[in-house]
């Protein structure tokens, strides 16, 4: 990877997922053995990331307990995100503010991620520094998602990405960013779509495509088909 930092997003409150949420963060639910977080971080050192920076906030001594028992073989940062919850947009930018690189990795543990997921990425942050642009969402039709209940979140066309009234993909929950795109924001509460809306209106949001099976924590009723 020419891109060296990944930041994790681990400070919801995972309400969809309760009751399991109520003493546990949602990135420590375990699936197959290991933590939705322990996950994300192994497949991180995979793709050869040297640096992760974790914002936590509900329930965060257990996180920072767990990564401090784990001793990853990887420099691991965790940034607190303060007194209030700060969304996955105020998240992403407490992080961007504590990384010298201009441009990042944000990757969600709710997603199971696994070796399917290496040649796109890959394929992802080639596309993305070819064509000099500052973000790009790994995006995966409905048609192979494990949990199919609920519509996409938009449409491609030539990596542009768009809203339609029918959109068919859905985001992942991996992009690349470059930190230009939103240091001009407050620190305060904000979701990462205000930032993804203003690309959109400008044909700037761009989108790459994975192929395989994507399974993804959504809430209680897919915890219980899939992790039990």
């Amino acid at each position: 990877m020419k891109i060296k930092t990944a930041l994790i997003l681990c400070a919801g409150f995972g309400k969809r997922v309760q009751p399991i949420t109520d003493n546990l963060p949602k990135p420590l639910i375990v699936y197959k053995d290991e933590t939705l977080l322990e996950n994300t971080i192994n497949f991180l050192i995979k793709i050869k990331i040297k640096k992760i920076k974790i914002n936590v906030f509900y329930l965060k001594e257990k996180i920072i307990d767990f990564i401090n028992s784990k001793n990853f073989p990887i420099n691991i940062e965790i940034v607190d995100d303060g007194e209030t919850i700060l969304g996955t947009g105020g998240g992403t930018l407490s992080l961007i503010k504590k990384s010298n690189e201009d441009d990042v990795l944000v990757i969600n543990p709710d997603t199971i991620w696994d070796d399917s997921y290496v040649k796109s990425i890959f394929e992802m942050e080639k596309f993305y520094f070819e064509k000099k642009i500052k973000n790009i969402l790994l995006i995966v039709n409905n048609l192979t998602c494990f949990d199919k209940r609920f519509n996409g979140d938009f449409e491609i066309k030539n990596n542009i990405l768009l809203k339609e009234k029918i959109n068919n993909f859905k985001y992942t929950g991996c992009q690349i960013f470059n930190k230009e795109l939103i240091s001009h924001k407050q620190l305060n509460y904000f979701p990462i779509s205000e930032i993804w809306d203003e690309l959109l209106r400008e044909s700037k949001l761009y989108g790459y495509e994975y192929k395989g099976e994507f399974k993804h924590l959504t809430d209680f009723e897919i915890y219980e088909k899939l992790f039990i």
